[in-house]
């Protein structure tokens, strides 16, 4: 979750709660998705554009 989604503020008191934020914020922490490796060019300038584009529609035809 990306912190721009927290938006209230909250409170957190005494020795068990502040034990199961911290322990909720771990678990969290080794539950994290393996990355995952994707093949990708950089496209410059219009001509390589185009040619990416009809690249595309030729593999993507119906």
């Amino acid at each position: 979750m990306a912190t721009s989604s927290i938006t209230k503020n909250f409170v957190i008191s005494g020795k068990e709660q502040v034990e199961m934020f911290v322990n909720a914020i771990e678990e969290s922490a080794k539950n994290r998705p393996e990355p995952i490796s994707v093949a990708a060019r950089e496209i410059k300038g219009e001509e390589e554009l185009r040619k990416f584009m009809k690249e595309w529609k030729k593999a993507n035809e119906d």
